[in-house]
């Protein structure tokens, strides 16, 4: 299987590439703010539980988005070609048990493709999007807040993954397409 983490700060175009190459690769698609905002409209306790650290611009903690990440690999089953993590890990202590559990389970993580893009084009991105998306954390204050999060809590996943040879840097700003044709030269 091709097990696929897309990493980058909030805007940095993850669920635009990960549509990109589920289309192509065929795998599954476990996009955790897509499951968090689900849970939050369905009002379920994890949803209540997480839309107040998510509107405070902090991560939801490690325990339920584990649990949360683990009930849904499984519901995917065993037939897939793979799986893309779209928002996941956030914290090495994530990305530590998401090694675990695919261990658990005869895998681990391929690749990982890491979008990078500047500041001040990923607040542009977040606030458009915005305008179109309805996500009330899409505007420029929680976008500063959770541009800080990711670099004290998230960036060092950078390092973590390039110690074990799987971080492959893209330049995640250009065309769509363009990015596109750099990541998928990483997948292989």
């Amino acid at each position: 299987m091709k097990n696929i983490v897309i990493f980058g700060a909030p805007g940095s175009g993850k669920g635009t590439q990960s549509d990109k190459i589920i289309a192509e690769f065929g795998v599954a698609h476990i996009s955790t703010g897509d499951v968090l905002r689900a849970e939050i409209k369905a009002g379920t306790e994890l949803g209540k539980t997480a839309s107040k650290y998510i509107n405070e611009g902090k991560l939801v903690p490690d325990s339920l988005i584990i649990d949360m990440l683990a009930a849904t690999l499984d519901a995917k089953g065993k037939d897939i070609p793979g799986v893309i993590f779209d928002g996941f890990p956030r914290t090495i202590a994530q990305a530590e048990a998401l090694d675990v559990m695919l261990k658990e389970r005869g895998e681990e993580v391929s690749v990982v493709i890491g979008l990078e893009v500047d500041d001040e084009e990923l607040i542009k991105r977040i606030v458009a999007r915005g305008k179109t998306s309805g996500r009330a954390d899409d505007n420029e204050d929680t976008a500063k807040k959770r541009l800080a999060t990711y670099y004290s809590q998230t960036l060092p996943l950078k390092d973590f993954y390039i110690a074990q040879g799987k971080y492959a840097k893209i330049q995640g700003m250009g065309t769509i397409d363009s990015i596109y044709a750099a990541i998928k030269e990483a997948i292989g």
